[in-house]
């Protein structure tokens, strides 16, 4: 239990205590039915109505408005990447628009491009994707078919804060490593989507709130795996959805609901825990780089490194030592990363913050 309460992965996130337990239960047999989950009919009436506590749930906790759709699909947020400009650039006589803010953004709009013309307003690429760029200093286009961003780059631990401000242009954003851990306002956005291994859930299911005008805007002849409206049909059942997925997501929602107190409260959580770790890092300049500005940082992705790269791989192992996981920086730009979504506690942030200043006494 103690690593899973140090468990600062980027992905798959670490999961609060209660859902691990509940879940762990489940597997064998749920309480409801007395089946394992793992073997639970997706064309149950227990299915349905889960379906249906865990769109109530979402609604409840985001204020979403009855006319968003609310989907649970299969692929990812990478899947997301093609089939979104599938469904509403395909017939469009400009090119959609994207930011190209780190590593993730850049995938998307490379798989835009296979399937649509994609046209990236702004690129972080020169100056190493550490800062985010203002909202009014993008120049964009009133007849893209959408505005593409993601919210929070997991990798280099930028976020946006804010939606920028409408021109008439349908916004879609990825907010899969930053969703449920702070307010928006859903009705700025034709689209928002999330993949679950971050605040969410395992793996194998994505969350989708997609507004009904945009239903009109699809074309005929796709696939329907791929066409929204087949998903909109079927209420997210149209083939065997990952019910074990959907069933950990509807329990962190509860969980968010009953334990934390809601959205607002867990963003107060968040800014704390971020503000307690950065703080720890910004003690100690000679020793760590941090790498996104100060203006553009992430409360979900610490990413930092050591100014003597000698020292990284003595703290990781002094990190394992204490109990510590998932402190490695991503493949694309290294370094040490600490993501604190959601289940991870402000005493193990606190803890982290510790082993810092410890590290840092030691050998500075």
């Amino acid at each position: 239990m103690l690593s899973n309460l140090l468990n600062f992965s980027g992905g798959p996130g670490a999961l609060p205590a209660s859902v691990l337990e509940q879940t762990q239960r489940a597997i064998s047999a749920l309480p409801d039915t007395g089946l394992s989950i793992l073997g639970t009919s997706h064309r149950s009436d227990w299915f349905k109505a889960l379906l249906q506590e865990a769109q109530d749930n979402i609604r409840g906790l985001l204020q979403v408005p009855d006319r968003y759709h609310i989907l649970f699909l299969q692929g990812g947020s990478s899947l997301q990447f093609s089939m979104i400009p599938m469904n509403f650039a395909a017939a469009a006589t400009a090119p959609a628009e994207f930011v190209a803010s780190g590593y993730w953004s850049r995938k998307a709009i490379g798989e835009a491009a296979a399937v649509v013309s994609a046209r990236t307003v702004w690129d972080g690429e020169a100056e190493g994707y550490r800062r985010l760029p203002a909202w009014s200093s993008l120049q964009r286009s009133a007849h893209a078919p959408f505005f593409h961003y993601i919210s929070n780059e997991t990798v280099e631990g930028l976020q946006f804060t804010g939606a920028p401000e409408s021109i008439g242009v349908p916004l879609i954003a990825d907010m899969s490593s930053d969703f449920l851990s702070r307010r928006f306002g859903i009705g700025d956005y034709a689209m928002v989507y999330a993949h679950a291994q971050k605040n969410l859930g395992p793996a194998g299911v994505t969350l989708a709130l997609i507004d009904d005008a945009m239903l009109s805007r699809i074309p005929g002849g796709l696939p329907p795996m791929l066409d929204y409206r087949t998903h909109v049909e079927h209420g997210s059942n149209y083939n065997t959805p990952p019910v074990f997925s959907i069933y950990v997501l509807n329990l962190v929602s509860r969980w968010l609901r009953d334990e934390i107190g809601g959205v607002d409260a867990m963003e107060q959580i968040n800014l704390r825990k971020a503000a307690t770790l950065y703080a720890a890092l910004e003690r100690q300049p000679e020793m760590f780089e941090i790498h996104a500005d100060p203006g553009s940082r992430s409360s979900m992705n610490v990413a930092f490194r050591f100014r003597q790269p000698h020292w990284h791989e003595p703290f990781l192992e002094h990190a394992r030592e204490a109990g510590f996981s998932g402190l490695e920086g991503h493949r694309s730009i290294g370094g040490l990363r600490a993501s604190l979504y959601n289940a991870v506690s402000e005493s193990a942030v606190q803890q982290l913050a510790d082993l810092v200043d410890d590290f840092a006494r030691r050998h500075g």
